[in-house]
């Protein structure tokens, strides 16, 4: 088992430095883990908060900020 170990070490080694000759850098991310049981609930509930009444200020908000932007009206 050791052997294959070192193989795939070797191999991740060899794609990682591969990438980075070619101009590529690593980037790790944590994202939220959809499988987690209270996820949908976090979600509801996240959403239920965004639109109490925020309506109005967040469309200010979004086209405010579009407008900064060449080619967004």
């Amino acid at each position: 088992m050791r052997a294959k170990r070192k193989t795939v070490q070797k191999s991740v080694q060899a794609y990682r430095q591969r990438m980075q000759r070619y101009g590529f850098r690593q980037v790790n991310l944590w994202v939220p883990d959809t499988r987690a049981p209270d996820f949908v609930k976090e979600c509801r509930r996240q959403s239920r908060l965004a639109s109490a009444g925020l309506e109005g200020e967040i469309d200010e908000l979004l086209l405010g900020v579009a407008g900064t932007v060449d080619g967004w009206t």
